[in-house]
């Protein structure tokens, strides 16, 4: 076999460079032998490396069912160069896959690391990746609770991306005082990762679409991503925005989120992000059926809390109007989280249904 088109000569993986007969072997051995996210990684590295155009990319179900879609190899490699030029990054640049090869992001750093001939190291998806690696890594992606774990070894890191949720204010706040270039990203597997990044520190307020990709709105204020080279049609997303030009946009938050209370519509991110600053344990804010209201507004805030004196707390901030105060705080023994890491609302809210009051 040749060295397959995609594969860069300076492609390392684990200090290690691969032939493509070598890689397939690697694959192998990793399906075969390898721990659970070594697997992984073995199993997309064999989907890649074999005759099909497509390879199966698992969503994550944060917003749904999880479910299965093939991805086009062709729109991977534009989505990774994409990326590459957006950093300007280079052959040999270090890199660290610390995210499940499962799902989309994980397969995109190893995509990126190929294509681009990156030197990329892989470990266990872990809270804390960093904290048994001693080299300084050009490039690295995480999910919010990684980089927030891991914010004491930052200085391990010359440029991390941050995807798969929100950063929160709390990790805006924490990158500021970072030497590390942070960024985090917008976007999800039907775009093939991110198709924008927003720079934290110094802060930039909007997000940027990578280079050929814009957006627009669709009648209920959502965005419409047109990404010719990674979808044949426009990309119709559940996220409203507000566009700042066809390259720029602020995300307001999630269209299946909004709240309908006595007619009035809530956006809950927006009052999440309010809400920030007297919250320090994982929470979100969503709808409950209401025989008056039609739904009612409630904070859901994970562990064993005062309810009642948190309740107090969020009525006297200034921040928040009278609308957007819940109408009772619920606290859950612990969220239901997707493979990936992210919140699942709805099976948590399903979950904790016989605990309403």
């Amino acid at each position: 076999m040749e060295q397959p088109p995609n594969l860069h000569p300076s492609f390392r993986l684990n200090g290690y460079g691969y032939t493509g007969d070598q890689l397939k072997e690697l694959a192998y051995e990793l399906v075969k032998e390898g721990a659970g996210y070594e697997r992984e990684i073995g199993d997309f590295l064999t989907d890649w490396l074999s005759a099909s155009p497509a390879v199966p990319v698992y969503t994550s179900g944060s917003t749904g069912k999880p479910g299965l879609h093939l991805i086009g190899k062709r729109q991977m490699i534009q989505s990774a160069l994409a990326t590459i030029g957006f950093f300007g990054l280079k052959p040999g640049n270090s890199a660290l896959l610390c995210l499940p090869a499962k799902y989309i992001g994980g397969k995109m750093m190893l995509v990126r690391a190929m294509v681009g001939g990156l030197s990329l190291d892989y470990v266990k998806p872990t809270a804390t990746p960093l904290k048994k690696r001693e080299k300084t890594y050009d490039f690295c992606a995480m999910v919010p609770k990684q980089f927030l774990e891991s914010l004491g070894h930052m200085n391990k890191l010359r440029r991390v991306i941050i995807g798969g949720g929100p950063l929160g204010q709390k990790g805006v706040e924490a990158a500021r005082h970072l030497e590390t270039e942070v960024f985090e990203t917008f976007g999800m597997t039907e775009t093939i990762s991110h198709f924008a990044l927003r720079r934290i520190n110094p802060p930039e307020p909007y997000f940027r679409t990578l280079a050929g990709i814009t957006v627009g709105l669709d009648p209920r204020g959502c965005l419409t991503v047109y990404a010719p080279g990674l979808a044949a049609s426009p990309i119709r997303t559940n996220d409203m925005a507000s566009i700042i030009s066809e390259s720029e946009f602020e995300w307001l938050g999630r269209y299946d989120h909004i709240v309908n209370s006595g007619g009035i519509k809530l956006n809950p991110e927006r009052i999440e992000q309010k809400l920030q600053e007297i919250i320090d344990s994982p929470f979100f804010v969503a709808g409950l059926p209401d025989d008056i209201l039609g739904e009612q507004l409630v904070l859901v805030v994970e562990g064993d809390r005062d309810t009642a004196a948190l309740l107090g707390r969020i009525r006297d901030l200034k921040v928040l109007t009278p609308y957007e105060i819940p109408k009772k705080v619920i606290a859950a023994r612990e969220f239901i989280t997707t493979g990936s890491g992210k919140v699942n609302r709805r099976a948590t809210l399903l979950k904790m249904g016989d605990a309403f009051p």
